[in-house]
């Protein structure tokens, strides 16, 4: 499956407008935004699970990082509520599931294959710093190393949010509302920007919290598929 796969174009999806398609697991549905690759795919999916759901056992071969949206998360690791961002490194393995239901946003085949670094972060306690060089930002930094630099944000109310790209980037709405480009994104919308692009962003009149993800547009690539 090739899903908004060309990586040189700006995407914007509104994901409250796409229909729920049901995973090879009961119970577990998903929104796809992007996608190259089948069930085994580099893929950026939002993933909804009922209540007393679970997939089965497996092992991250590619990576997985994901951020919690609604209700609560949980797998052998421990439980993970709304607004933990967790990134789990190739090799890792879970069984992931939650007891009373959960939506996530979650990335997969998307990491450099020798990355280790494990992440989880509860990003509603971080101490987030003005942003020097955009007024009405602040923002505090999730993960970095020399492909990406994942961050969350907020934006004040009204405030006019301009960031150069040079290798891409993408934000998911996570609280308000905002404009980008004569886009209106609003909760859990989710946009993606080409290598060279600008972000001319609107803060919407509550003010906007985002995640961000930067740089990791020219590492695009179908999954190498490692043998057992």
């Amino acid at each position: 499956m090739d899903l908004n796969s060309d990586f040189s174009q700006r995407v914007v999806v509104h994901t409250d407008h796409l229909d729920w398609v049901a995973s090879p697991m009961p119970g577990v549905d998903r929104r796809m935004l992007d996608r190259i690759g089948d069930e085994v795919a580099r893929a950026t999916t939002i993933v909804r699970y009922a209540s007393d759901s679970h997939f089965s056992a497996h092992t991250h071969t590619g990576g997985e990082e994901f951020i919690v949206l609604e209700g609560v998360f949980q797998d052998e690791h421990g439980d993970f509520p709304v607004g933990t961002y967790v990134r789990n490194p190739p090799t890792s393995s879970h069984t992931p599931g939650s007891k009373d239901g959960c939506t996530i946003f979650v990335k997969l085949w998307q990491f450099d294959m020798d990355d280790r670094s494990a992440v989880t972060t509860d990003m509603n306690t971080l101490d987030l710093a003005p942003d020097a060089d955009r007024r009405g930002v602040r923002s505090a930094v999730l993960f970095r190393d020399d492909r990406e630099e994942v961050r969350v944000e907020t934006w004040d109310a009204g405030a006019s949010i301009e960031l150069d790209l040079p290798d891409g980037g993408e934000i998911l709405v996570l609280e308000g509302a905002a404009t980008e480009s004569g886009d209106d994104l609003g909760k859990h919308d989710w946009l993606r920007l080409p290598m060279g692009a600008t972000l001319c962003a609107d803060a919407g009149e509550n003010g906007t919290r985002v995640w961000m993800k930067l740089g990791h547009i020219p590492y695009a690539r179908k999954p190498e598929i490692v043998p057992d």
